[in-house]
């Protein structure tokens, strides 16, 4: 894995982490060896020098004692003996208890050493033997045997006082002894840790040196070459090819430089171009709004025109609309009439079928007539038979049937001509029953005819009335676009001055475009 490829964070992170696990272990280490530091100094402090203080007040409590024994061999007057002897007494309860001590101490001790216990236990050999010596010597001092008791102070208690004495010197020695050694392992522990730490202090300061400038390195380089590009860019040269080698966040911002050099080479090509198109078409705006302002005037001299003619065509209409309703009270009148005549031809058709049925009751009477006289002719023409059968008997009735047969067949033939007569009547009557009806049917279309007509008329008059009121708003929204024309030809002329104040800015958005350079291909 690149160390390069990692995250700034990461890399400093790891270089921190590295120099804090190295200060950490140097003070882990100056802790320990602090630590060992105390346990010699408790050592001496709450040990060593407390023995070598229990020993010393035992020598000294030794030579008090000797001195005092000297003194009661001295002394003769009672008083100053028996004080003496208490200062013995004392001084002995005195090294009694720092006895007591100090073999506590050597007992429960964990470093008491074999020497310790051995000067321990000649000390105590000794103080055993000088023990009686001195009673002896106290004894004959409160008998007044002074002779004696100097006797046995200056013969016989000093090898055991010697030998008691130079133990306990011996342990305060090596009391001493074991002190300066517990200093002296002090500080070796000291210059170990020194030694160490330093060592220590020096690895951390060069291994920081070098992931510093590792880091350094690995961040500025990069950085620095993101601003070669950014001023490089800054310049108008968008022609530089940037590479990103690295993952990291310097990594990241140069492919962010190189998306950002992409898109506004993009961008200026397109702003480019545009600026060429927006330079053409601010050109022909600009014709396009020359030629539009004349057409302008030609418009607004058009609606002039118009706005006159419109009125006009107002006071024609309004003329229209009042023939309209006068026509429309005409049709009114037409229909009324149209009306009472229907009435009356109704009133005809009703006179036309009774006289039809009148003339076919005729018919019918006339072929009654037919029949009688059809009867008579046949009666006479029986008569007539009968008479010529009867000879010169039947003539006159013969003469008779003659006569009724030829007034039968007069009346036959009149009836016949009747009859035509009746019939052509009745066809007449027909027809003109027809006619009547169709007049009748003819008068109600008319009727209806008339009363479309009248709504016809109404409805014009009622349109005419609009189409007044409508030609009037026309004509009022002629005249306000005869201004609004005005109006325009006024920012027509607007438009064309923006117009050449754009192509004067399209000229000089080119003119800072062209400070960019771009690839061939773009």
């Amino acid at each position: 894995m690149n160390i390069r490829n990692l995250k700034i964070g990461v890399r400093l992170g790891a270089g921190f982490a590295v120099l804090l696990l190295m200060l950490a272990a140097g003070a882990a280490l100056g802790l320990n060896r602090m630590a060992t530091i105390r346990a010699h100094m408790e050592e001496i402090t709450t040990v060593n020098n407390v023995q070598a203080g229990l020993a010393t007040t035992m020598r000294v409590s030794v030579l008090d004692r000797m001195i005092a024994l000297r003194n009661l061999v001295l002394l003769h007057e009672v008083v100053d003996i028996k004080a003496e002897v208490e200062h013995i007494q004392k001084q002995a309860a005195i090294y009694a208890q720092a006895e007591q001590k100090l073999t506590s101490m050597f007992a429960s001790g964990p470093k008491t050493t074999v020497d310790q216990h051995a000067l321990l236990g000649q000390v105590k050999e000794a103080a055993s033997a000088a023990a009686p010596l001195i009673a002896k010597v106290v004894e004959l001092g409160f008998a007044d045997r002074a002779e004696e008791a100097a006797k046995v102070l200056i013969k016989d208690l000093p090898p055991s006082q010697f030998k008691w004495q130079n133990g306990l010197s011996g342990l305060i020695d090596l009391e001493h002894r074991l002190s300066n050694d517990y200093v002296a392992d002090a500080n070796r522990d000291y210059e170990i840790a020194q030694v160490t730490m330093l060592t220590l202090t020096v690895l951390a300061i060069l291994l920081g040196i070098a992931i510093a400038w590792t880091i350094t390195r690995g961040i500025t380089r990069p950085i620095n070459e993101a601003v070669r590009v950014a001023r490089t860019v800054a310049a108008g040269d968008l022609t530089s090819q940037i590479v990103a080698t690295q993952t990291d966040e310097t990594g990241q911002l140069m492919q962010a430089l190189r998306e950002m050099n992409d898109s506004l080479l993009k961008i200026v090509g397109q702003v480019r171009n545009g600026a060429d198109s927006m330079a053409t078409a601010s050109s022909q705006i600009a014709a396009g709004n020359q030629d539009l302002s004349s057409r302008t005037e030609q418009q607004a001299s058009s609606l002039q025109q118009t706005a006159a003619s419109m009125e006009e065509l107002t006071s024609t209409v309004r003329h229209n609309a009042d023939n309209a309703l006068q026509a429309n009270q005409l049709a009114g009148q037409a229909s009324s009439v149209a009306v009472h005549g229907g009435a009356v031809v109704a009133q005809v058709v009703v006179t036309m079928g009774s006289i039809n049925a009148s003339s076919r009751k005729i018919v019918d009477i006339i072929g009654v007539i037919d029949g009688i006289a059809f009867q008579t002719n046949i009666l006479a023409l029986n008569a007539a038979v009968e008479a010529a059968r009867a000879g010169e008997q039947g003539r006159g009735f013969a003469v008779v049937a003659s006569e009724v047969r030829a007034l039968a067949q007069r009346s036959a033939d009149a009836a016949k001509e009747i009859k035509h007569l009746i019939d052509d009547s009745v066809s007449k009557v027909e027809r003109g029953s027809s006619q009547v009806s169709a007049a009748g049917k003819t008068m109600e279309e008319i009727v209806a005819s008339v009363r479309r007509v009248t709504d016809i008329m109404a409805e014009i008059a009622a349109a005419s009335q609009v189409q007044t009121l409508g030609i009037e708003q026309i004509n009022q929204a002629v005249v306000q676009m005869d201004q609004v024309t005005q109006q325009n030809a006024a920012l027509v002329e607007e438009s064309a001055a923006a117009a050449d104040s754009l192509q004067g800015q399209a000229s000089q958005l080119l003119q800072s475009v062209g400070v960019f350079k771009l690839n061939q291909s773009t």
